[in-house]
């Protein structure tokens, strides 16, 4: 596989060794439950990881769980989020974490994330991990205890500091990017572990100091202990670069004297309606605010793997409308294919030149809009192929092969999963069945009409109406 690396800006060869392929990706914040963007991400390293093994790599991958410590973008200023969401719902900081923790699960569940084989560390269960980093980072003059014993990563004690993101050390001035606290020695030093006697999560950290860990040295630990001191690849959105994943690298780096990834992928933000997303702006989704409009868990995920991770996804109901058609279409021709698997007819459809157009396209950076037009000029052919009655059961054994190794293995679209109509289609489709029995054909073709509008269709068959999604 050919694969963009954040770090040197350029497609490399990945992985670039043989055996098993370590990857970590960085997971929510469980405060709030995850928005599109988030998920967008979330998907990115399933389908990744997914393309990987289907090309017969084993994948090793830890995605965390953060549910302490400051999430802000330098990890020492502010408030930490979990505890003022806490306060905001009368809740303890762990019944927040636990509650939007099952709720993520539950969204990955239902997106079809491959849950097997990922591990999940929680930052709160691997705390001595990271005050063991922090006190290598101490013995080794690369951090600081301050007066009010708070201790800082010195970005001076590390000269590469900025080689992910461009930014240079000397840029970093005070007011810029950081808000300058007295105790630090620089501006863009970033805190370690935070000294806060009024914070409701405390533990014992480096030299006995009672407090709990900034948020960068989280990624750090677990990464090291689940994966080892090196990794193959780092994931995460865009906004991660700097300076969470730049500071992860300062302090593993630093720490164990090691490169800490030898590759870094970062997903690019989404917009919503060729906006910003923004819950002002009425246009901040989460998967439960899309099911609950009567989309399919699998329509989004599909619109959210249908741009390049590296290009801008423009996300819209429109465009998740055509997405709910495009895994009807292709449902309906894995079940045609099905249906022909023991007809005997002229041989002349082969899937060998899909199959192959299409592994390259994800090899090639993961070129999700070169595969999906592989997959439709496919589908093109296979129904006119199916109409003609030149499609014998041979080749539509092989067909559905080929849609199951690219939608259910790669892209992790349910290809035997009907689109359950919404509460709003099912109550209309009972009235007009009402209707029917009353032969009042006027509310019926009405009703009828109402439901075409929501995006089903009603079939009368002699079995009774049937609904099918357009």
């Amino acid at each position: 596989m050919r694969l963009h690396d954040s770090l040197t800006k350029d497609l490399m060869d990945f992985p670039a060794h043989d055996g098993p392929v370590s990857v970590y990706a960085c997971g929510p914040t469980v405060y709030h439950y995850a928005h599109i963007g988030n998920l967008r991400t979330f998907l990115t390293v399933d389908l990744l990881r997914r393309s990987l093994e289907s090309a017969g790599r084993e994948v090793k991958l830890v995605m965390n769980i953060t549910d302490v410590g400051h999430m802000l973008n330098d990890a020492d200023v502010g408030e930490d989020k979990l505890e003022a969401a806490a306060a905001k719902e009368g809740k303890t900081p762990q019944e927040i974490a636990a509650y939007y923790e099952k709720a993520f699960f539950s969204d990955l569940e239902a997106l079809n994330f491959k849950r097997e084989g990922t591990t999940f560390p929680r930052a709160t269960e691997n705390i001595s991990e990271m005050v063991a980093m922090i006190e290598k980072l101490l013995a080794e003059g690369k951090a600081y205890v301050t007066p009010k014993q708070d201790v800082y990563y010195s970005v001076a004690a590390f000269p590469d500091y900025g080689k992910l993101s461009g930014n240079r050390v000397e840029d970093l001035v005070a007011g810029a990017r950081v808000e300058v606290k007295d105790d630090k020695r620089h501006p863009a030093d970033f805190a370690l572990w935070i000294r806060n006697p009024n914070h409701v999560m405390q533990w014992t950290g480096p030299q006995g100091i009672q407090g709990y860990p900034g948020w960068h040295i989280e990624c750090s630990a677990m990464a090291g202990k689940f994966l080892g001191e090196t990794i193959d690849l780092h994931a995460g959105g865009e906004d991660l670069n700097f300076p969470h994943h730049e500071c992860e690298i300062a302090q593993s780096e630093g720490a164990n004297g090691k490169p800490f990834s030898n590759h870094w992928l970062h997903v690019t933000y989404l917009v919503v309606d060729g906006e910003k997303m923004s819950k002002s702006k009425g246009n901040f989704y989460t998967l439960s605010d899309l099911l609950a409009k009567g989309y399919s868990a699998a329509a989004v995920r599909w619109l959210l793997l249908s741009a390049h991770y590296r290009t801008q996804l423009n996300f819209t109901l429109e465009g998740l409308k055509a997405a709910e058609g495009a895994v009807a279409y292709f449902r309906e021709l894995a079940a045609a294919l099905v249906g022909v698997a023991d007809r005997h007819a002229h041989e002349d459809f082969s899937s060998d030149e899909a199959r192959r157009a299409f592994s390259e396209a994800l090899s090639d950076d993961l070129n999700v809009s070169k595969a999906l037009a592989v997959l439709h000029d496919f589908a093109r052919d296979a129904n006119r192929n199916l109409a003609e009655g030149r499609l014998g059961g041979a080749s539509a054994v092989a067909a559905r092969a080929f849609l199951a190794e690219a939608l259910e293995k790669n892209f992790g679209i349910d290809l035997s999963a009907a689109p359950q109509p919404p509460d709003e289609v099912l109550k209309l489709a009972a009235e007009r069945q009402t209707a029917r029995a009353d032969k009042d054909f006027a509310a019926s073709d009405r009703l009828r009409d109402a439901i075409v509008a929501l995006g089903w269709i009603v079939e009368d068959t002699k079995d009774g109406q049937k609904l099918k999604k357009a």
